[in-house]
């Protein structure tokens, strides 16, 4: 069952907009003209992450009321970072031949740590409101269970990949390298130090905007628009980093993959509540490519054949996609859970006790 957005859920989804949508395009001409120079522009990339979840924090602290309680110690800390990685790739344009890369990366790392000690800083009920905390209590494990499942279909989807091409038996060769398990064995712990970037993404992306459009549009409907939102988000990457020799396929790759991860991450957000779940499985999604293939140096440059594209449209489908027709989707009334419906859903109820009248709506 849809329903119409209040007026400072409105205002809150324009402002969101504008920032994770916005500046991707604003720095994407900044990055093609880096890219044209045959300048480095990996800096792009990784400031984008944040700015979903700028885009929220920044909806929060315009619309909230004075009363209102509000993580802005957290918050500060992370609009804070996200100005500074937005500088350096001002930086990046400005000065073409100094190398950033260095720079960047202990940015996020010792802005991902002082966000933590921020984030604990807050009070638990704080957190807890601002979609921070740890999901509901009496879940036990189950939340990680999730991600369990998520490894599977991860490496599931890498053997079907090698059996497509008829090479199974190179799937499990890639697991005698001990360097492999050594960088399995280190990449959780790898997470804390640069989590920040994942939780850019993911605050955004499952934490504000698919509560949003699920509310508006319906479960699967508001799924499939995010889906297709967070592929294109992705253009300026695909076009200057990922892949500029086939830019298009890479474009439609993009698709595939948000459309079928963003109903896998998607259902797992409606079921645990719990923000650090799909942080996590984006976080491994990510950083398992560089792992199984040996190198970072194959996320960037990449040559995609209309082939490829079409097997990784089959496995993307199969594996998770297929989420959809769970039976949480098929549920008549929509729950909108989220924290960025909580307060104002306390709000309107509390309006309507005290004067029988129904909240507007636009």
């Amino acid at each position: 069952m849809e329903k119409r957005l209040t007026k400072r859920e409105k205002k809150q989804l324009w402002i969101f907009v504008a920032a994770a949508f916005g500046l991707p395009l604003l720095m994407g001409v900044l990055m093609g003209i880096n890219f044209y120079r045959g300048a480095d522009v990996s800096v792009f990339p990784n400031a984008q992450m944040f700015y979903p979840a700028a885009g929220v924090m920044l909806a929060v602290l315009l619309t909230r009321k004075p009363q209102e309680r509000v993580p802005v110690k957290f918050y500060a800390g992370f609009l804070a970072l996200t100005g500074v990685l937005a500088a350096l790739c001002v930086v990046s344009v400005l000065m073409p031949q100094t190398n950033l890369v260095g720079a960047v990366n202990l940015v996020i790392i010792m802005g991902s740590l002082v966000c933590w000690l921020l984030l604990l800083l807050e009070k638990k009920e704080v957190r807890r409101k601002y979609g921070l905390g740890w999901g509901r209590d009496a879940q036990g494990i189950r939340p990680w269970l999730w991600i369990l499942l998520f490894f599977v279909l991860y490496f599931l989807r890498i053997f079907l990949s090698y059996l497509a091409e008829g090479m199974p038996g190179e799937f499990f060769t890639l697991f005698t390298n001990p360097y492999l398990w050594l960088n399995l064995v280190l990449l959780p712990l790898n997470f804390f130090l640069v989590y920040a970037a994942f939780f850019g993404e993911e605050y955004g992306w499952r934490g504000f905007f698919q509560p949003l459009l699920q509310k508006r549009y319906g479960k699967r409907l508001g799924l499939l628009i995010l889906g297709v939102c967070w592929g294109l988000w992705h253009l300026p990457i695909n076009v200057f980093y990922y892949s500029p020799q086939t830019w298009l396929q890479s474009v439609l790759a993009q698709q595939t993959t948000c459309i079928g991860l963003g109903i896998f991450f998607g259902l797992v957000m409606m079921k645990t509540k719990n923000i650090w779940v799909p942080v996590l499985m984006h976080f491994f999604n990510n950083n398992l490519i560089a792992v199984m293939a040996g190198s970072a140096d194959v996320i960037s440059g990449q040559v995609i054949a209309w082939g490829d594209l079409l097997l990784l449209l089959l496995l993307n489908g199969v594996l998770f996609a297929s989420f959809i027709l769970a039976k949480d989707f098929r549920k008549d009334t929509t729950e909108f859970e989220s924290w960025a419906a909580g307060q104002e859903t306390a709000e309107v109820i509390g309006e309507m006790r005290m004067t029988g009248e129904e909240s507007e709506v636009v």
